[in-house]
């Protein structure tokens, strides 16, 4: 897949809307009346499985919804506006909308005519269970139904396999792509998701929490960008059977693929409908708030946006409803784990939710048969913090199975004789399989974790120790330092090693398992001294 890779700006500036009487609010208004494309996004607050539990019993064995404690929203602006400081055309504000501190109602009206608002279109990421949630927070407010439509919309995994799969025959894959993936594939950069699972209740919101916030956001509209660039370098060139690959992502019907006539009228059916409201919500304009056709005081009035056939093909092939039904507004709970919830003794569960504090003695104390040598295993979410504690000398494994269960996590650190590390409170419930073999993770963040595990088992971590492990794979070093001639031969088909580092008197290291090599260049010295900093080591 070639992609045209921007060098995706810094996120621009962001404003936090608490309250209706703020200039942020006015400015969100102001962003949605004069925005061609609008990305969104939420956040909300998990409920924890005591709180299902106990709205389970009131509401006859039916959980309630999460409750969105944060909307973002990401605008494209195509007009200079002077209620907005950054009112450049072109230009992407993000605005996080704080539903713990503004009243629902005032912001309500607001956000439904910019959902359903032909002038606009709608980007998000799996934003239908959003939806959901945001709906389902604004009712419980008295926001009547709250929010059951959004159109028209473009969800950014179907521009992603656009433009991965546009040639090529092959079926799309089952697996969701996540959007650290799709960012990292288009944009080229890195989203960080460490602070997905925070508690985003809780005010004020970290600066971390923030950009992390906005980024979600933000970066659809670059997602977007890259997109609309390389739909309007190549053209239409979109084949009907394109089109019915797309029609099939979005939940098309299964007799579409029965009769070629039938498809034809029901791929047209599906998105003219957006393409022919956009088309004729376009009149000529002049940004003081005179359209043309007699002029329009109300702040919230819908002002078409100049457009042009390229951003409307796009709309009419890819533009799509998102519709809540009624069933989507209660929540399903599947029998077995009904069934499940049940078995378990409420005093144990609360026993194993409440219990966060490691009560040792360890998996590898001598006295249980272990060598003393300090061993963990980070499942799946907390797989960085395998690499941070092989960067301070810490046996520190991962998974041998890509998804796997807590039976089998239990297993291999029982085997192994290790600490199983997570974030997941559910496997504490599995504390009765074996004693003393999980520890629940408090902190969010790669260096505050690594940090809490030293702390939490009485780790003596030295700066010899430093950069003594392979990141890679967990294996320990050759004992010895490699000669140049010796690492050249180790590096063969392997490995490439810059020339210059032979001029230098620079020592080579080799892993024993991987056979990866390591050399003492800036970034070692650069990661030594970022974690002598971080386990607070006197140098």
């Amino acid at each position: 897949m070639e992609l045209i890779r921007p060098n995706p700006r810094r996120l621009p500036e962001i404003f936090i809307v608490t309250s209706p009487d703020s200039p942020e609010f006015s400015r969100l208004r102001s962003a949605l009346r004069h925005s061609s494309v609008v990305a969104l996004d939420a956040e909300w607050k998990p409920i924890r499985s005591r709180q299902v539990a106990d709205s389970s019993d009131e509401a006859g064995g039916v959980p309630s919804f999460p409750t969105v404690t944060l909307l973002q929203i990401a605008c494209r602006l195509y007009c200079e506006d002077s209620d907005l400081e950054c009112s450049v055309v072109g230009s992407c504000p993000v605005f996080l909308v704080d539903l713990v501190s503004l009243p629902l109602l005032t912001v309500w009206e607001l956000l439904r005519e910019m959902f359903v608002s032909p002038s606009v279109l709608k980007l998000g990421f799996r934003f239908k269970q959003d939806l959901v949630y945001l709906s389902s927070t604004f009712s419980s407010q008295g926001c009547f139904l709250g929010f059951d439509e959004v159109e028209p919309f473009i969800d950014i995994t179907s521009i992603y396999y656009y433009m991965k799969y546009q040639n090529s025959e092959k079926k799309l894959p089952k697996d969701t792509i996540s959007l650290a993936t799709i960012c990292s594939e288009i944009l080229n950069i890195s989203l960080s998701k460490e602070l997905q699972c925070s508690d985003w209740s809780c005010r004020p919101l970290t600066e971390g929490q923030i950009s992390y916030a906005a980024a979600d956001a933000y970066y659809l509209l670059e997602i977007f960008a890259v997109f609309e660039q390389k739909f309007r370098t190549e053209g239409k060139k979109i084949s009907t059977l394109t089109e019915l690959r797309f029609c099939k992502t979005t939940g098309g019907l299964k007799q579409v693929f029965m009769d070629s006539k039938t498809c034809e009228n029901v791929v047209r059916n599906k998105f003219c409908s957006a393409f022919d409201m956009i088309r004729s919500s376009y009149l000529p304009i002049n940004f003081s708030g005179d359209t043309g056709v007699g002029s329009c005081s109300q702040p919230s009035c819908k002002i078409a946006y100049p457009t042009d056939e390229h951003f409307l093909t796009i709309v009419k092939i890819y533009g799509e409803r998102i519709l809540l039904k009624e069933s989507d507004r209660k929540p399903r709970v599947s029998r077995r784990r009904r069934e499940r919830r049940s078995s378990v003794n409420t005093k144990d569960r609360e026993q194993f939710e409440t219990n966060g504090d490691w009560q040792g003695p360890t998996a590898w104390d001598p006295e249980f048969g272990g060598d003393g040598c300090p061993k963990f295993l980070c499942d799946v979410m907390v797989e960085g913090l395998a690499r941070h504690l092989r960067c301070v000398g810490i046996d520190a494994a991962v998974p041998f199975l890509k998804k796997p269960g807590p039976r089998q996590l239990l297993d291999q650190a029982h085997k192994e004789k290790r600490v199983l590390l997570t974030r997941d409170a559910k496997l504490l419930k599995h504390q009765y399989l074996a004693n003393n073999q999980v520890y629940r993770l408090k902190c969010l963040l790669k260096n505050d974790q690594l940090l809490e595990v030293i702390e939490t088992f009485h780790l003596n971590i030295s700066e010899e120790q430093l950069m003594s492990r392979c990141t890679k794979c967990n294996g320990s070093f050759i004992q010895k330092p490699l000669t140049h001639e010796e690492a050249i031969e180790a590096s063969k088909g392997f490995q490439i090693i810059p020339n210059c580092l032979f001029n230098k008197d620079i020592e080579f290291w080799q892993c024993t398992l991987c056979r990866q090599l390591y050399w003492e260049g800036n970034q070692y010295h650069n990661a030594v001294e970022k974690f002598v900093n971080i386990c607070k080591l006197s140098t």
